[in-house]
């Protein structure tokens, strides 16, 4: 199954996010730093290494607060020259000007923003604390700067090419969405309200974080993770013995409701304790508890939509999406959730049906559900994910499998970079080549789970591409694979797999970005689109050619049998209606949260969510959310508020894409060029509807997604 738990991180803070308030002047107390230690700070100057990737070696975490304290009283000056310039408004003068002001700031906050994701402690979390309401008022000092706005009004883009033309729109746009018409009273009343709602958003991330944490549980004895693997329970004890418990054995929770290891535990209480572990970690009324911080987030963005002159959160943050309207997102969940939802009540009855018949004596509950499933699957199509797992070690999926299918259809290929510095141990390198041997990018992955990286997964810019800034990509992708013991290989499911596939995608629409601005740059795309790469991906994973290059036993270096194959393939489908549910029950509850109109609508967390599951018909008991409101990190910590449907909309993108490639050749390098050209190469320099219609020639379609899934034939 398709476990979506990755995202994009938007590295830019200070021009993507429409913050608050706070004076930034700084006095001398606050510049407590001496001339030379500035100059020794690495984060000030621009890196020394290929294409300035970070140099981890030095970075310190003491190097960011002056780092951000110089950044934003540079970036600062930069803007007021802008804003003041006495000459007439020009593109050149005004918005080249903005794209290459703030250097310094941006430079510190890529890096910060992904170790605070990445490998966090306690000093990167009271700074991000500390500067989220400070950054946020940065972003307003740009956005709500009337001589800023009327100096982007008065450019005439006229006579400029294509993407310097949507460059202006782009401005034009985010600078009105963001407030830039309101009169000077409500400007300053929504400069207090993205102050609180920054500091609010860093708050629940960090309570998060701390409740993943706490909420791992912790198992007395061996006997009761029977139906796990030796070197599972070996990495359990490990990780309890790291974590103080010697003896005992931990299992660390995912970001998801559902944890990976309850398809396999044969001990229905333990089943249950490590759902409910899941489930409850963050609503126990201690200092991680989200619930309050969610209120407060969900009443101040109904506050600011207001403000703004929008009905709710929703139809203010989906303006410059493909979607446009919530209506629209709304028409598009529910095509797929009234099949997916039918679906799912057969499934169900089939799994109640083979408990019954084991002559067990209970209800089918949520943590069953993947224990009894993955039983069915073995029956219908004799396929066992344990005997999967053995031909996906981790390293060969990457290189065999990820890298061979890139180098198959788009001509790229990669050479592992041990010379570069790393911010952790388990972090790896590579160099990324164009089809013509031209070195194109750096690309760091990060692999294994622990306690001071989120959940999740996700890719991020260390250094976006840009021809007017002269720079090219460095990107990492960040996963939460359980690591193995010691000694032991790093196996993954085929969901992992799948997963390594997708954020790839990612990577390859920042490899392969080719603008001059970097606001239009890569991944810097609608939430709706940002998606599309990265599921289109996946495809690969099930490509024969690819399939029996890195499928390879861990052992015996044997391929996978084409007997395990075909069952992985007839299998595509199953439990396609449980998991279609929980993505998309999730997805609408995020829906509801965002289109609240009126503040008496707002109510406990838990209640709301239960009455937004039974309003859409989201009744089935053992079928929950993917997310959980208290642990939703996308929509309350992340970017994806009022954005979470940006999955679906993309996939029915991916599937409809698919489709046309397999109806043109399949896995060709012609194929592969034009959708390099249409798709991954465009960022946001054009309408991306229309970059679709010019790939496929047409509209998309959402039935292939339908078929996909087996809700249609």
């Amino acid at each position: 199954m398709r476990n979506i738990t990755s995202g994009v991180l938007m590295a830019a803070i200070f021009l993507n996010s429409c913050a608050t308030t706070k004076n930034t002047t700084q006095n001398k107390n606050e510049m407590s730093v001496t001339d030379q230690t500035l100059a020794q700070n690495p984060l000030l100057h621009k890196s020394s290494l290929q294409y300035e990737a970070p140099e981890f070696d030095k970075i310190k975490d003491t190097d960011f607060q002056p780092a951000f304290e110089y950044g934003l009283k540079q970036h600062d000056a930069e803007i007021e020259a802008i804003a003041n310039n006495p000459a007439a408004p020009t593109f050149e003068n005004t918005l080249v000007a903005l794209e290459k002001s703030g250097e310094v700031l941006k430079r510190a906050q890529i890096i910060f923003y992904n170790l605070t994701s990445a490998n966090t402690n306690p000093t990167l979390q009271k700074l991000e604390e500390d500067y989220a309401p400070k950054f946020a008022a940065h972003s307003d000092k740009i956005y709500l700067n009337d001589k800023l706005y009327q100096r982007i009004k008065a450019i005439r883009p006229a006579g400029l090419d294509a993407e310097s033309q949507r460059l202006y729109e782009v401005y034009l746009q985010n600078f009105e969405i963001a407030g830039a018409a309101l009169s000077p009273a409500k400007k300053e009343e929504l400069k207090k309200i993205n102050q609180e709602l920054a500091t609010l958003s860093t708050q629940f991330s960090s309570k998060l974080l701390e409740a993943r944490k706490q909420g791992a549980l912790i198992v007395d004895n061996a006997q009761a993770l029977d139906g796990l693997s030796a070197d599972e329970i070996a990495a359990a004890a490990a990780d309890a013995k790291a974590a103080g418990q010697d003896g005992k054995y931990l299992i660390a929770l995912q970001n998801t409701t559902q944890q990976p290891q309850l398809q396999n535990l044969k001990n229905r209480d333990t089943r249950e304790k490590l759902y409910k572990a899941s489930w409850y970690r963050a609503e126990k009324g201690n200092a991680s508890d989200t619930r309050e911080t969610i209120n407060k987030m969900v009443a101040l963005r109904l506050k600011k939509a207001q403000l703004l002159g929008k009905k709710n959160f929703a139809e203010w943050k989906l303006q410059d999406q493909m979607a446009k309207t919530p209506e629209a997102a709304f028409r598009l969940m529910k095509q797929i959730a009234e099949p997916a939802v039918e679906t799912a009540k057969r499934e169900e009855q089939e799994i109640q049906q083979l408990i019954n018949s084991q002559k067990e004596n209970f209800t089918v509950e949520p943590w069953d559900w993947n224990f009894y499933s993955e039983q069915v699957r073995k029956a219908r199509y004799d396929l066992d994910e344990n005997q999967i797992k053995p031909y996906f070690e981790v390293t060969t999926v990457l290189e065999k499998g990820v890298f061979y299918a890139a180098e198959k259809f788009y001509g790229i290929t990669f050479k592992k970079r041990p010379d570069l510095p790393v911010y952790h141990p388990d972090v790896v390198a590579y160099e990324v080549f164009d089809h013509n041997g031209k070195s194109i990018a750096i690309y760091y992955l990060d692999f294994y789970t622990r306690d001071s990286k989120s959940g999740g997964a996700w890719m991020n810019n260390f250094v976006e591409q840009s021809y007017l800034l002269g720079t090219k990509p460095v990107i990492v992708n960040c996963f939460n694979y359980q690591k193995p013991a010691p000694g032991k290989p790093s196996l993954i499911s085929f969901d992992d797999v799948e997963t390594m596939f997708h954020e790839f995608g990612h990577s390859l629409h920042g490899f392969f970005a080719s603008q001059q601005y970097p606001t239009l740059s890569g991944t810097n795309v609608p939430r709706d689109f940002v998606e599309f790469p990265s599921q289109i991906n996946e495809h690969f994973a099930l490509v024969p050619e690819v399939l029996n290059n890195y499928a390879l036993h861990y052992e015996t270096q044997k391929p996978i049998p084409q007997e395990l194959v075909n069952k992985i393939k007839k299998a595509e489908t199953f439990n396609q209606g449980y998991m279609t549910t929980e993505l998309v029950s999730a997805a609408m509850n995020d829906m509801e949260w965002h289109t609240i109109s009126n503040e008496n609508q707002i109510t406990p967390v838990l209640d709301f969510e239960n009455a937004a599951l039974k309003k859409n018909g989201f009744t089935l008991k053992a079928v929950p959310p993917r997310y959980h409101g208290p642990y939703f990190a996308h929509i309350w910590g992340g970017g994806y508020s009022a954005g979470y449907y940006a999955y679906l909309w993309a996939e029915t993108l991916d599937q409809d894409a698919w489709k046309w490639i397999e109806d043109h050749g399949g896995m060709t390098r012609e194929n592969g060029d034009r959708f390099r050209k249409y798709i991954l190469s465009v960022g946001n320099s054009e309408d991306l509807n229309q970059a679709y219609r010019e790939f496929a020639g047409r509209n998309p379609d959402i039935k292939p997604l339908l078929q996909s899934r087996g809700f249609v034939k």
